[in-house]
């Protein structure tokens, strides 16, 4: 009798999504889920956004971090779409988190860093094409759309 052992294909996804207006303020963030080839299990998620969102945000630099969404607000989000990553290129995604969080304080800024700042750097770093010249820096929703227009291989 012969038996072979099938490894099981390690594979890494990471999918956009935004949050529109309602109870909560716009936001976009991703979410990264599946296995390393090391057998190392990803199952996370990030965005920036300010710390207390208050309406010093509309007047200047206020306290910003880096945070994972909870399970019922990804629920309440819209995805976008889903890219397949290899592990060196999720290690690179996972680089500019780091940068993101080692910015000093008074890290967010509703007009030069924030939610989608942050959400066009971890897309660069994917390789994806990107609008620097957008209209839509604090529109998430629109920000999306603009860069699966950009890339329209993409799909969700």
């Amino acid at each position: 009798m012969v038996s072979f052992s099938v490894a099981a294909r390690a594979e890494v996804t990471v999918t956009f999504y935004s949050h529109d207006f309602g109870k909560n303020f716009p936001h976009a963030f991703f979410v990264a889920k599946g296995e390393l080839a090391d057998g190392q299990k990803v199952d996370t998620g990030f965005g920036f956004t300010a710390i207390n969102v208050s309406p010093g945000i509309l007047f200047g630099s206020v306290k910003g971090h880096v945070k994972a969404p909870s399970a019922d607000y990804i629920a309440s989000s819209n995805p976008h779409f889903t890219v397949k990553v290899s592990d060196k290129k999720y290690r690179e995604l996972l680089g500019v988190v780091k940068k993101w969080q080692a910015i000093p304080q008074k890290s967010y800024s509703l007009n030069k860093r924030n939610c989608v700042h942050f959400i066009n750097d971890v897309i660069k770093t994917l390789d994806l094409k990107t609008n620097l010249k957008t209209a839509n820096w604090k529109k998430p929703r629109s920000f999306m759309e603009e860069v699966m227009k950009l890339n329209p291989f993409l799909k969700y």
